[in-house]
């Protein structure tokens, strides 16, 4: 791999810029190709199978592009084809999403945490794992939060729908005594501020996007791919779907550069003829 080529994000649309913007921080130098996959958001509500295939569609066009790293910025895409990308390119850095419960099971005093995130991460093996790994005195609450993607596909980062959405779901958590809060999908560190307004100051947010950047500096580090050069690194988006919607939502939550936005060709908008041999069951 040529130390060069850029570092492939993507996620079902723009929520995967709340990691890229942590990466952005850390390596400014970088080149960075990020895909919004939103002809097919939300991928929280999709098959297991849909969605590997999904990521391997967009895995396969950003390998194309000259990709020396990818980030998977969806932690329902990193349940469904993390191991499946990484089986594909077993020496390129691959670099996935899981909800924060270590460090909300560090951080809480009341012994329970919650997790908002959507159903197809909190319903993964994945998450069940994980789960498993939290200390037995912790207790963790699951919460789904449906429409919260689309809400901020939308552009509505704080809408008082968007907020009244909010307060069932984080009020379901506070009601259980929780004292920390995981954001289990990339889409939510965008709403943030509202979480927090709505949960209080007692409450620990935890945002896994500083640690994935961490780890891909520490991935390019340990394979020498770091670009080495002192001016910054360009940025490109893609999607499938190129609408006005997401645009603007892009244009609202990227301020480093201004946003040209492609489309991607056709045979990595659908399906494709490839398929991925995976059950219709849980990821």
């Amino acid at each position: 791999m040529n130390n060069t080529g850029p570092i492939g994000i993507f996620d079902s649309g723009v929520g995967g810029l709340s990691v890229m913007r942590h990466i952005r921080e850390q390596l400014p130098n970088e080149d960075l190709m990020y895909i919004a996959d939103n002809a097919h958001l939300p991928y929280g509500d999709k098959s297991k199978a849909f969605v590997a295939q999904r990521s391997l569609s967009v895995a396969e066009f950003l390998r194309g592009k000259g990709a020396k790293a990818l980030v998977v910025a969806c932690n329902t895409a990193t349940a469904a084809a993390i191991n499946l990308l990484r089986d594909r390119w077993r020496n390129l850095p691959i670099i996935g999403m899981e909800p924060g419960l270590k460090p909300a099971a560090a951080s809480t005093t009341t012994g329970i945490i919650g997790v908002l995130a959507t159903a197809g991460t909190l319903n993964s093996r994945k998450f069940d794992i994980l789960n498993a790994q939290i200390d037995n005195s912790i207790h963790v609450i699951a919460q789904a939060c449906p429409g919260l993607v689309e809400h901020v596909e939308s552009g509505n980062f704080d809408g008082e729908d968007t907020r009244e959405l909010l307060q069932v779901y984080v009020s379901a958590l506070l009601e259980r005594g929780v004292d920390a809060i995981v954001l289990g999908c990339t889409h939510y560190p965008v709403l943030k501020p509202l979480i927090r307004d709505v949960a209080g100051n007692g409450i620990d947010i935890i945002d896994t996007g500083s640690a994935v950047a961490r780890q891909v500096v520490r991935r390019l580090e340990k394979d020498d791919l770091l670009h080495q050069r002192n001016h910054p690194g360009k940025v490109s988006f893609w999607s499938s779907d190129k609408s006005d919607n997401l645009h603007v939502a892009l244009s609202s939550l990227w301020k480093h550069e201004k946003i040209n936005l492609q489309n991607l060709p056709p045979e990595s908008c659908g399906l494709g003829e490839k398929s991925v041999h995976l059950s219709e069951n849980r990821i």
